[in-house]
């Protein structure tokens, strides 16, 4: 399998040694879990989109600093192949970003969340278990880095996972499209030098928060393995 990423953003300069670029944390998770993956990167922020939307078997939508509703030429451009994608029924995976996105491009909407900035370790737990799920416990922990939260879902979507802070946390539309608002690419230490970089914009009750939160372990594999399973499915 053939899996496209699409980039939506550039991590600082002054982290990549540590952590790479967005597609490298994927790579790095998913391509652990299964070796026999195969990537493509575009970076789509700078315009690059493949020629031939059958080139990849699926694609990948990475978290970003942008807000879907930003007036940004390339935010558009990158709903117009969402909706290209949804059409044909290709398998998508929205990631914090991609997944506000795809709700957005697809008949639902996005807005600044009155609760303030979701960071650090949260746990989301799921209503009803999907073929791909593991069947284990309901609940699981992942990283998170939001403050723009779906309000309104995608036209057809299912919610699937949710908490008392992002109640869209997990959906899916039909059987091609999967949505994350948390981050499984992400590792504890990328996710402390994000909410040390914007502390003061998260403010001081969320970082302390979010920081405590680190103790525990996110449980990447586990959700690195559902989503294989969905794109196998």
């Amino acid at each position: 399998m053939k899996l496209g990423i699409l980039k939506t953003d550039a991590v600082r300069p002054e982290w990549v040694p540590g952590f790479g670029e967005y597609p490298d944390m994927f790579m790095a998770l998913l391509g652990r879990l299964d070796p026999t993956l195969e990537f493509a990167v575009w970076d789509v922020e700078q315009g690059e989109y493949p020629e031939d939307i059958d080139v990849a078997d699926a694609y990948l939508i990475t978290g970003s600093k942008s807000s879907v509703y930003d007036d940004k030429p390339w935010i558009a451009t990158l709903m117009d192949f969402v909706r290209e994608l949804h059409r044909r029924e290709k398998k998508i995976v929205g990631i914090c970003f991609g997944h506000q996105l795809v709700a957005q491009a697809l008949g639902g909407r996005v807005e600044k969340s009155p609760k303030g900035w979701g960071v650090g370790l949260h746990t989301h737990t799921f209503s009803s278990q999907p073929e791909w799920h593991d069947k284990a416990e309901p609940g699981f922990d992942i990283l998170v880095s939001h403050q723009d939260q779906v309000v309104q879902n995608a036209a057809g979507a299912e919610v699937l996972a949710g908490s008392d802070f992002c109640e869209n946390a997990v959906c899916q539309v039909g059987d091609h499209i999967l949505t994350f608002q948390g981050h499984p690419e992400f590792v504890p230490g990328y996710s402390r030098e994000i909410m040390e970089f914007r502390r003061e914009q998260i403010g001081e009750s969320a970082y302390t928060r979010g920081v405590a939160s680190l103790a525990s372990a996110p449980q990447s594999d586990r959700i690195g393995r559902w989503i294989l399973n969905f794109l196998r499915g």
